[in-house]
């Protein structure tokens, strides 16, 4: 098995500069967060993009493009509901 703490490392960093350009903040409750950005590491290094690994990829690239996180869906979900559905990105 492949050491994820590098690639996990950069999403960490990536996903926290990300939603502080955005407005948003990081899952507060630290296991979580640390689940999902383990799942968007283990999708870049299986599959060569961080796909949202609470979404199910169909295997069409121009459909799965749209779950490549921050997926197509994040901003109207956090506006809608307080965070994404993957529970990365919350409302401030």
């Amino acid at each position: 098995m492949t050491d994820l703490a590098p690639i996990m490392e950069k999403t960490h960093e990536w996903a926290a500069k990300y939603a502080k350009k955005k407005g948003f903040i990081l899952n507060p409750d630290e296991e979580m967060l640390m689940m999902v950005i383990e799942g968007l590491s283990k999708n870049k290094h299986a599959h060569g993009k961080q796909y949202c690994p609470c979404r199910l990829r169909t295997g069409d690239e121009e459909e799965d493009r749209k779950i490549i996180c921050p997926c197509v869906y994040h901003e109207d979900e956090i506006e809608n509901d307080g965070n994404c559905h993957c529970s990365l990105f919350f409302k401030v």
